[in-house]
């Protein structure tokens, strides 16, 4: 499970530097540069104009995500709200705007790079009720029974312990406290030949869980009150964008990828 940690470090980290380069966003939640006029499935058109208006260009760049946390949950004024996995911060920046100066945002992220560019990013907005730290979603470096809500955007799927990362994540929320995350997760049997990818697990896709056992994993964590909602479910042209330049054989795989792969809105909510 370490090398799938510092594989993802790497992919993410020369993500965010192709961001401070100006150069295009990446395909599949980060781990390959799109090819030139190609649009990632995955994280195209996840926010509105309305948004992005006000946020520093390279916060959008750096979206990576597989969905909208900051528009799916409900956040209230005077809120603390924590962002597994913030990359580039730009749903930490989001949150921070919905929860007001009496709230607070934070963003936690173990890739250095993503961390500078976050920080770069809110000082760009002006946005002062945000911090970012570093640390692991497997360890998160805050106290119990301090936060109100927790988001992630398509990031759960990437550590190799999810049954840590949700423990932890139960640990750091308030009583009443709930989880709202996006992430991808698949439908029924998918071939061994993608779990096996390490390039497809950074991309969201080898690490993704099944549905069901989504489900066991929140409870066995201690969450109650649990929903999985669909967002979108990824098509054959989708998977053939997925598997490019894998060394994979995309007509003979993407019809069994087709379908089994989608972008879900989770809440859980800790007991009072």
């Amino acid at each position: 499970m370490n090398d799938v940690k510092e594989i993802v470090k790497e992919k993410y980290g020369q993500a965010a530097l192709r961001v401070v380069c100006g150069e295009p966003g990446s395909s599949c939640c980060g781990a390959t540069a799109a090819l030139p006029g190609q649009v990632d499935p995955i994280t195209a058109n996840l926010y509105d104009e309305a948004q992005k208006s006000g946020l520093p260009q390279e916060a959008v760049l750096a979206s990576l995500g597989c969905g909208n946390p900051t528009a799916l949950a409900k956040l209230k004024p005077g809120e603390v709200v924590l962002d597994l996995g913030s990359g580039g911060g730009i749903d930490v920046l989001l949150s921070a705007k919905r929860v007001g100066p009496t709230g607070k945002a934070y963003g936690v992220d173990m890739t250095d790079e993503m961390l500078a560019l976050a920080r770069e990013n809110q000082r760009k907005s002006g946005i002062e009720n945000v911090e970012f730290l570093k640390g692991e979603l497997e360890n998160l470096p805050l106290p119990d029974n301090t936060v109100d809500v927790i988001i992630s955007n398509c990031v759960v799927n990437l550590s190799g312990d999810k049954d840590r990362v949700l423990a932890e994540a139960f640990r750091v929320l308030k009583p009443g406290g709930r989880l709202a995350i996006a992430d991808v997760v698949t439908n029924g049997e998918v071939p061994a030949q993608i779990r096996r990818s390490m390039e497809l697990w950074v991309g969201c896709i080898a690490g993704a869980l099944d549905e069901n056992d989504f489900r066991a994993k929140l409870q066995r964590a201690g969450f109650g009150d649990i929903d999985l909602e669909t967002t979108r479910i990824y098509d054959v042209e989708d998977a053939r964008g997925f598997l490019c330049d894998q060394g994979i054989d995309v007509d003979a795989i993407a019809p069994l990828v087709a379908g089994k792969f989608k972008s879900d809105f989770i809440r859980a909510t800790k007991p009072e």
